[in-house]
């Protein structure tokens, strides 16, 4: 499954922010360290304020504080306010879908889509940032390994 530019920028803004969300983060670090236009990711992190899920403070020392709640705040949740990932339900004017083929088809990709939803409802953002935890001591515990 391929997300949004939109979605994918929401998942790395929400989770940096949340790593610690004591701090805050500036915008122009996120969209450096993730090669986004600045402009793209202030309109992806004021829909994320509209929300609630990010506080923004202007001005020196400025930037994004993640204001969710990272144990019950799901990828899922974060995902549904970008794009609609339900099941895609036949098209109507296809006439592949008027097939027992077609039919097939359709309700195997629906399947995989009704089990993505319920990973991305099962994962939350807190299960996110132990996962980050890990795959950052795992990286230095291999560049320790490496011969100087």
């Amino acid at each position: 499954m391929k997300l949004q530019k939109n979605t994918t920028i929401a998942l790395c803004s929400i989770l940096e922010a949340a790593i610690d969300p004591s701090r805050q983060i500036a915008a122009a670090h996120i969209a450096e360290k993730y090669g986004v236009s600045p402009h793209h990711l202030a309109k992806v992190l004021r829909h994320l304020g509209r929300m609630g899920l990010v506080e923004a403070a202007r001005g020196v020392g400025g930037g994004y504080r993640f204001k969710g709640n990272a144990k019950r705040l799901t990828l899922y949740d974060i995902i549904e306010l970008f794009e609609d990932i339900s099941a895609r339900p036949a098209e109507s004017g296809d006439k592949e879908h008027t097939t027992d083929v077609g039919r097939a088809i359709a309700n195997v990709l629906s399947e995989v889509d009704e089990t993505a939803k319920a990973t991305f409802r099962s994962i939350s953002i807190d299960t996110m940032l132990k996962l980050i935890d890990r795959e950052g001591k795992a990286a230095e515990r291999d560049a320790a390994m490496l011969p100087s």
